[in-house]
């Protein structure tokens, strides 16, 4: 196994690997991404967006897609890992886990103090595997998201 920062020519797979994730997560048509996309998020000349991916013997199976957040409490950067995902096969294998140590790394050496992400409430195995590692459910907070027509309508009001 390993885990490399994606490359240009990664990005068919990384689109395939979102694809995945989001048919796991019932919500194929939701994908609307394309690889031009990818390209200009991923390495743009300075990124906001990155990718690591888990290797085994040449193939890619899995990523880990993440980007910075702002504690103002803190007054301190942390990751939001966005996605996380394993192929099916590839599952049991340590490769989810190598990840998110790798990140973890990444935030101890950078001294961010939180490293954080979402998980679908009916998704059982993911919330037990991020359990068994420390990771604590902030269950006093509610997502909020504005999109499409209310986005829109609000980004409008003050023009």
């Amino acid at each position: 196994m390993e885990i490399r920062p994606a490359r240009k020519d990664d990005l068919p797979v990384i689109l395939d690997l979102i694809i995945e994730l989001a048919e796991y997560e019932k919500a194929p048509d939701q994908v609307i991404a394309t690889v031009k996309d990818l390209e200009k998020a991923l390495f743009a000349e300075d990124p906001k967006v990155f990718c690591h991916l888990v290797e085994v013997e040449e193939e890619v199976v899995g990523l880990a897609l993440w980007f910075l957040n702002f504690s103002t409490w803190q007054g301190k950067h942390g990751i939001y890992l966005e996605d996380l995902f394993i192929r099916p096969a590839f599952r049991g294998q340590g490769f989810g886990k190598a990840l998110l140590q790798y990140l973890a790394e990444i935030c101890v050496k950078e001294g961010y103090p939180r490293f954080q992400w979402w998980v679908l409430d009916w998704n059982d195995p993911a919330i037990e595997f991020y359990k068994s590692l420390g990771a604590q459910a902030m269950d006093e907070w509610t997502v909020y998201r504005l999109s499409e027509v209310a986005l829109s309508d609000l980004g409008k009001a003050s023009g």
